[in-house]
């Protein structure tokens, strides 16, 4: 069969075949199926090995669409697309006649059928009984199962070799299990003749054809393969051409008559299939020779066209190449003279830089005679006890802002020397142990005050280290100012020195707010700032300390977590060889000059401020303003300026901020722009954009006053602008000018002002709002039962964020300006219309016209009636 599908096969070489065999196992079978269905094939070809095992997996592929051939051996059911293969029912009809010709009517037959179930053995075993029933003389004696192999069909045998005396011939299903019954004949030595027949007639060494030329079989019915006919068939499918559901392939009986004339047939058939792969295999070669000259001829003409290219090219590159040589060297002489212009401006642009330099140091150690001017009759005025007593609070800011402004521009001088390498550094021998005690006395009492726990350890207790005074006292100075700053009260500072080889570390550990990963890579960067609660600093001490340990060959590095704290560590080199001869000194350190230095750093940390108990009550204000800014100093006098006349509430941040709006909805709120977290600007917006808190006016502060900065304050709604420094008399009188304007614009919003005129009074939100309560009331005036609640669920606000809005933009209650609307819009149907006082009561929600009359009087001092006599008379 397999043989025949190649021949056939090799006339169609545009088709692939894949073969697979199960060896009798239906299990394999089902699954190689199920891989082949995997495979994505286009048709199915498939000789099941027993009936009911395999018709599902047949089914399946026909009911995806697969054309399915059954070959051979059909399946349980009608699920394939055609069957080619011999009628098994008729091939056992005529072995069965042949068979009782042969034995002229009667004599005994041993039956060997195939495998039990499989639709071969059962057609067959049908049909040889139909072939024998016109012989009565012919008897069946045994019938046996070989399975359809050779070593089956003997054991079947052997077991009923005793009734071997009476038999006149074995048939068995195929030829194999045939030859077995001859093995068992020949051993058993018999000596009456038992005549053997089988069915297949296969050709080559071992089949049906060769046994019965060599008479180990008296006859073999041909039963043909159909694997050509299954591959003309499957190729008719595939091509959408008429085809035979069902196949039928014939049969003969083969026996010493023609088993001469077949093997003749078959060795041609064979020998023509031999010679079409021969002449296939020359014309595969005859294709590869053609192709490669056809590859050698197109390699060639590309070539021969390169080479024309590229000779046209090369005469036009020389062509181009000489251009392009006149033309550089008009450029290398434009290039020549811009570089010795360049070289005479990078002259000058040093000599400006030199000049800016000089000027930025002289005008900041200018910075200082002033603040110096500041500090001194400063204290005096702090040191006055009647000017203290009077002004003690903020005579107490300017003292510590004066110490921030001189931090910040020592810190701005030191680091522009060690950027222009204008810094010498000298480095001298000091303990360092004594030298951190030195700088941590200078916090003790801050940490008494803010109730943190300072602690300080060291491996030994004289480290001696080469360091310079004057510039490592700034490090240690800004890392113990930051973790004062960022720690809790009641929390803990450690401070500790380890001696190891080669190097001292110094830590700086606290247990404050800490930060995230990606904020610790940027500490020391230029002007960072951590986005914390608190923008405390200017983000440059960081920066800074980095500079000051690179240029003592040391190193600085930071470990931190939010919410555990933070690490810093400080590494210095041991002896002096890291610094060279001019960098060395051995004078000692000024402890004065340490003390002055920890005035400046310790100045700004905040303390806890003392709250004075006092008996009175707090007074309370009529209008109420909340402020929003990060520095505690600036809300603090803030706060203490706007007390007097306002209600104030405070927030430290943008978000704490947004939340103190919504539940305190304030009369106005002041709030500074650049904050952690949410800036003024995008708080301004939320405000803005919220129906609850549209209302409110904003006035913005900030240190930013170009006027694009300031046009894009005024673009995110805000009602005011101020940049830093500020006149507070200013801000004060600015604060009453905008609430003032707000109580005349809610005065004119309850006036009886025209709808078109009070429509240019507010921003958009606050616009629909009041057009959507005036709709709601107006639709519903006539409803006496019309309340509060209903308004509510009209709008999708709370009963007290109502009442604060319309408090806030009309200066009334929800209740008064109901009862406001239904009062004019009776008025109105008083003077133009002919309704009875009766008929306006209820059209305007009043239960009974008594009570209408009594409103209505308490509102224009006259009745209903009174009034519409006078105004008719008028008209």
């Amino acid at each position: 069969m397999s043989a025949e599908m190649k021949m056939e096969l090799s006339l169609h070489p545009g088709a692939k075949l894949i073969y697979t065999d199960a060896e009798g196992n239906s299990a394999t079978q089902v699954e190689q199926v199920k891989w082949m269905l995997k495979q994505n094939i286009d048709l199915l070809i498939i000789s099941p090995n027993e009936a009911q095992p395999l018709t599902p997996v047949v089914e399946l592929a026909y009911q995806k669409g697969i054309p399915v051939i059954v070959l051979d051996r059909k399946t349980s059911s009608n699920a394939y697309t055609a069957y080619v293969g011999a009628d098994n029912f008729q091939i056992g009809k005529m072995a069965g006649s042949y068979v009782g010709t042969a034995l002229q009517g009667k004599g005994n037959i041993v039956e060997i059928m195939g495998l039990p179930g499989s639709s071969p053995a059962i057609e067959r075993q049908r049909g040889f009984s139909e072939g024998l029933k016109q012989f009565e003389g012919i008897n069946i004696k045994h019938q046996l199962y070989g399975d359809w192999l050779k070593h089956n069909a003997e054991q079947q045998l052997k077991s009923i070799k005793s009734d071997f005396n009476d038999l006149d011939a074995i048939f068995a299903h195929n030829d194999v299990m045939a030859s077995g019954a001859r093995e068992v004949i020949k051993q058993l030595n018999l000596s009456r003749s038992i005549k053997v027949f089988g069915i297949d007639a296969l050709p080559g060494q071992g089949g049906g054809l060769q046994l019965v030329s060599d008479k180990v079989l008296d006859a073999s019915l041909l039963y043909p393969t159909g694997g050509k006919e299954a591959i003309s068939t499957a190729l008719k499918i595939l091509k959408k051409e008429p085809f035979n559901k069902e196949n039928i392939l014939q049969s003969i009986v083969i026996d010493a008559s023609n088993v001469e004339l077949m093997k003749l047939q078959v060795e041609k058939v064979r020998s023509q299939y031999q010679d079409i792969e021969r002449q296939q295999g020359l014309l595969a070669d005859q294709e590869v020779l053609f192709s490669n000259q056809q590859v050698v001829l197109n390699i060639t003409v590309i070539a021969l066209v390169l080479a024309v290219v590229f000779g046209g090219l090369a005469f036009y590159s020389l062509l181009e190449n000489k251009k392009i040589n006149l033309r550089l060297n008009m450029k290398n002489a434009e290039i020549l003279d811009q570089r010795n212009q360049l070289m005479e401006m990078s002259a000058k642009a040093e000599l400006a830089t030199e000049a800016k330099l000089n000027f930025f140091t002289n005008i900041s150690h200018e910075f200082r005679t002033p603040l110096t001017l500041i500090l001194s009759p400063l204290q005096d005025l702090l040191n006055n006890e009647k000017i203290r007593t009077l002004a003690g609070t903020n005579l107490n800011h300017i003292h510590k802002n004066v110490y921030r402004l001189l931090r910040l521009v020592n810190q701005l001088i030191t680091y522009r020397k060690i950027e222009y390498e204008k810094v010498q550094i000298r480095a001298t021998p000091n303990n360092i142990v004594e030298f951190i005690k030195d700088i941590l006395e200078s916090f003790r009492l801050n940490a008494q005050k803010l109730n943190i726990n300072l602690q300080f350890t060291a491996s030994r207790q004289d480290i001696l280290v080469w360091f310079d005074v004057n510039m490592l006292d700034k490090v240690i100075f800004n890392l113990l100012s930051n973790a004062f700053k960022f720690t809790p009260t009641n929390g803990t500072i450690l401070v500790s020195i380890e001696d190891r080889e080669g190097n001292v570390s110094i830590q700086v550990q606290d247990n404050g707010i800490g930060m995230s990963k990606a904020e610790s890579e940027h500490i020391f960067e230029h002007f960072y700032q951590v986005d914390t609660n608190s923008t405390k600093g200017s983000g440059l001490g960081l920066s800074l300390s980095r500079e000051i340990m690179q240029i003592h060959h040391g190193t600085i590095a930071v470990e931190s977590t939010r919410q555990l704290g933070t690490t810093f560590t400080l590494t210095l080199l041991t002896g002096s060889d890291h610094f060279s001869a001019a960098e060395q000194s051995e004078l000692s350190y000024d402890k004065a000059e340490l003390s002055e230095t920890a005035q400046i750093y310790t100045s700004e940390i905040d303390l806890p401020v003392l709250q004075l108990v006092s008996d009175q009550v707090p007074k309370l204000h009529e209008q109420s303003i909340l402020i929003v800014e990060d520095n505690m100093d600036l809300l603090n006098y803030l706060q203490e300026r706007f007390s007097k006349q306002y209600q104030i509430f405070t927030a430290r941040t943008g978000t704490d901020g947004l939340a103190a709006a919504y539940e305190h909805v304030p009369d106005l709120i002041i709030s500074d722009v650049v904050m952690p977290g949410m800036t003024g600007k995008e708080l301004t917006q939320k405000l803005k954009s919220d129906i609850r808190t549209s209302h409110i006016p904003i006035i913005l502060l900030t240190a930013r006053g170009s006027n694009e900065q300031q046009i894009q304050g005024l673009e995110s709604m805000a009602d005011a602008y101020m940049v830093k420094p500020f006149d507070s008399d200013v801000l004060l009188a600015k604060v009453k000018n905008i609430l003032k304007n707000r109580v005349l614009l809610k005065e004119h919003y309850t006036s009886d002002v025209s709808t078109a005129t009070q429509s240019q009074t507010y921003n958009a939100i606050d616009r629909k709002f009041v057009n959507d309560l005036a709709a709601i009331v107006s639709q519903n005036l006539s409803n006496d039962s019309f309340n509060v609640d209903d308004i509510c669920k009209e709008i999708g606000i709370s009963r007290v964020q109502l009442y604060r809005k319309v408090k806030a933009l009309l200066n009334c209650t929800i209740t008064e300006y109901i009862l406001s609307r239904r009062l004019k819009k009776a008025k109105y149907l008083l003077m133009n219309e002919a309704y009875s006082i009766s008929e306006i009561t209820y059209m305007v929600g009043f239960s009974t016209p008594n009570y209408f009359s009594t409103v209505f009087k308490a509102k224009y001092d006259c009745t209903p009636s009174e009034f519409k006599k006078k105004h008719q008379g008028t008209k």
